[in-house]
């Protein structure tokens, strides 16, 4: 009989897709029915993937949904999050579970002393590390990001007059990692392409004054289109200018011509643009040497020092 397996990893969008190679492999290697846990308002990141047979849902306590878990009878549970919640899993289901190095130290070190004990590894690599009792093997063929028939068409309806396009994100969900004004428009203006500018309602303020700059190079789309339908429109681009955010990876899974443009946090982190090694796509955009950085693993609602000189000294 095959295996049934519960993945878990409740947040957030980037850190969902980047568990998706861990997905399609077991589910093609192991022949295994696969499930996964997350929280209900990211269910619809996974909703439309092939690989998986189920998609469980918590708003915030695990009570919301152990009893339905306990009924699946799991052979085995992966936990690619790795915190509190995940380990109450474990213990109230009882099962033999796999998982992975956090590097909570390293980057501790990294962060606060400066010290880089961090391994030139991907956190997906790492993912691998942590299931190889199962004799599962990364294929290499990167990451996935599935949306429905419906979305691409809406999509596709969008950009249906424009030739060619590039995406600029604006959004991230911390300001340190999100690209300063004077930095888009150095992008817009370089661009040989009209840009589409992307982001939540939060940066809504700087992309309509992005937009009344630069009219003729821009099509403002901030805050207008769902995620599904963000996605179907960087699926159409030539290339994605980026922070570190969930937009990057789900450009990443679409084998997109990627700039990283990165703030507060820094590649080695292990979460940079992840593509198959037959793709060299990448492009990262850093101030080097500057001894604020990285000032936090995930990013700060203000600039610690207040300069911001991480985003706005990066040349182009």
């Amino acid at each position: 009989m095959p295996a049934k397996v519960l993945i878990i990893r409740f947040s957030s969008i980037g850190d969902i897709v980047l568990t998706t190679p861990v997905i399609r492999c077991i589910s093609e290697q192991l022949d295994a029915e696969v499930h996964f846990l997350t929280k209900n308002k990211f269910k619809g990141i996974l909703q439309h993937n092939p690989y998986l047979t189920k998609v469980f849902g918590i708003d915030q306590n695990i009570s919301e949904i152990i009893q339905d878990l306990k009924a699946e009878q799991y052979d085995y549970i992966i936990d690619l999050h790795k915190n509190l919640r995940t380990q109450e899993v474990k213990l109230r289901l009882g099962l033999k579970s796999y998982t992975f190095n956090k590097l909570n130290i390293a980057k501790w070190l990294k962060v606060n002393l400066k010290i880089n004990q961090l391994p030139n590894k991907h956190i997906v690599d790492r993912y691998f590390e942590g299931i190889q009792g199962l004799n599962v093997k990364n294929d290499d063929r990167g990451l996935d990001y599935f949306i429905s028939q419906a979305d691409q068409e809406k999509a596709d309806d969008i950009i249906k007059h424009i030739k060619g396009y590039k995406v600029l994100v604006l959004g991230a969900n911390y300001f340190t990692k999100r690209i300063p004004s004077s930095l888009s428009s150095k992008i817009i203006v370089a661009s040989d392409e009209p840009i589409i500018l992307l982001g939540g309602s939060d940066v809504t303020e700087e992309a309509n004054s992005l937009a009344s700059k630069y009219p003729v190079k821009t099509i403002n789309l901030v805050g207008k289109t769902s995620l599904a339908v963000s996605s179907g429109i960087i699926r159409r681009a030539t290339e994605v200018h980026t922070g570190d955010t969930g937009l990057m990876h789900i450009a990443a899974a679409y084998k997109k011509v990627i700039h990283t443009y990165w703030g507060s946090t820094i590649p080695e982190f292990g979460m940079y643009a992840y593509l198959p090694s037959n793709i060299s796509k990448r492009i990262d955009h850093q101030v080097n040497n500057l001894s604020c950085r990285p000032c936090s693993k995930l990013g700060y609602n203000k600039c610690p020092k207040g300069h911001f000189k991480c985003m706005l000294d990066i040349e182009m």
